[in-house]
Order: C-alpha cells, then structure tokens, then sequence
C-alpha cells in the first residue's frame, strides 16, 4: 500500500480491539516520531497500554477500547497547531498502510489524564488514538461517520481559479477532499493564479490550523511531490 492507497482507505476509527500493537509496528513508529519531531521541532509522544485518557464516559463519548494513542505536544508559537497537523497526518497515513486505526481527537479526551512529557513552554494540542481494529468498522462508527460526513464539500468548492488548472493540481484537491477534518467543516480555501498555489483558513476556530496543515500534507501527496511553505496563505513549489 502506498500513500496515495492510504488516503483512499483511510477513515476514522473509535472502536478498538484490546491487544498491544505488535512489536515491529511500535519499532516503525517510534522511528518515524522521531525523525518527524526532529524536521518539525515537535515533542510528538506514543503512549501504549494505558486508556486512561479515554475511560471517561462524559469526556471520550463514542470511543471505546482505546489503549494507544500518539500526544501531539510541542512548543507554543504560531506554527504549532499546522506542524501538528502535517506531521501527525504523516503518522496517520503510515499507520493506516500498516493495518493499524486511528483518529484524530480534540476534545473528547481527559486531557487531565494524559501521561505525556510536557515541558514549559508546550502544550498538548490533542492526541491521536492509534491501534488494531476490527477490519470492518462497528454500526456506531459508520452512524458517527455518516453524521460527520453529511457535509462533504467537492473538490470544485475547494479551491478557486480564473485559469484552467493542471492535472497535478486536481489531483492534489482529490487527495485535500478525503482529508480528516475537524466536524468535516473542510475549512481550507486554496487557490490557483499565475501557476502558483496557495491554501488558507479564515481562523474561525482553533481546529481551523491544524486542518491546514492535514490539507497540505494530503495535496503535497496527490500531486506528486512539491514543498509547501509554512504559514497561513503560504505557497507550494511544485
């Protein structure tokens, strides 16, 4: 599976199969936290056994057996929340092409009893739960689903452009349109001008960002390469 599969096959998973993640898959993400916490200047953290953070009924509503999750804590600047987004979308597409479910968590989660390493000057921004799942997604996951993604925008209500866009580029919007969104709003606007592509977020809310940054990862992939720059209406090279 490559990544462009792991986008077509990924969804979010709430319900978890109570077993450790095998032993070469813990080796193969712990190595890729770290090479993504070096290039990104994070403090990404991967907590196995203990689901303490999820075993409150009023704080984790419609997860269960969750026992692994990835602590998306880093240092408070402006950047944070859309590192956090690109890096931990990496992370997300690697664990889906080795079998493994996941899905990004913002608030339904006891942030009190997360045991990850915060220093001063970090926050933790979220998690993401990770482990094995069913292969099949349980009936309360696909009506969870369902509601969320009633709202799915198309690719054409994604971007804006008065010219003729490459192919590259619709691939990208293809790859931006399956992107984990906070609620499915799918803030992110990009646009196309003069053979330059950009992508931006109003700021409505605090997910808004690390939205941009799942998108950005996700175009980066479907078009084939490129490097985006960092930064709220920032440009990609192709």
């Amino acid at each position: 599976m490559d990544l462009m599969d792991a986008i077509d096959v990924r969804c979010s998973r709430r319900k978890y199969v109570k077993e450790s993640i095998e032993d070469n898959k813990v080796v193969h993400l712990k190595n890729l936290i770290e090479k993504v916490n070096k290039e990104g200047d994070l403090n990404l953290q991967l907590i196995l056994d203990d689901g303490r953070a999820f075993q409150s009924l009023k704080k984790s509503y419609g997860f269960s057996g969750v026992e692994n999750y990835i602590g998306l804590v880093g240092k408070n600047d402006k950047l944070l929340r859309e590192k956090i987004g690109y890096y931990g979308e990496k992370i997300v597409l690697e664990a889906t092409r080795m079998g493994l479910g996941t899905c990004w968590v913002g608030g339904t989660f006891d942030k009190d009893a997360c045991t990850c390493d915060i220093k001063t000057g970090e926050s933790l921004i979220g998690v993401i739960a990770i482990g094995n799942v069913k292969k099949n997604s349980s009936i309360k996951e696909k009506l969870i689903s369902n509601l969320i993604h009633r709202k799915t925008k198309t690719v054409e209500q994604m971007y804006e452009s008065k010219e003729e866009v490459p192919a590259w580029f619709k691939d990208g919007m293809k790859a931006v349109q399956k992107a984990p969104s906070a609620i499915n709003k799918q803030p992110v606007k990009f646009k196309f001008e003069n053979g330059i592509v950009s992508a931006r977020v109003n700021g409505d809310n605090e997910y808004e960002e690390i939205d941009l940054g799942i998108a950005k990862l996700h175009f980066q992939t479907g078009a084939k390469g490129g490097k985006w720059q960092w930064g709220n209406g920032a440009e990609f090279i192709k």
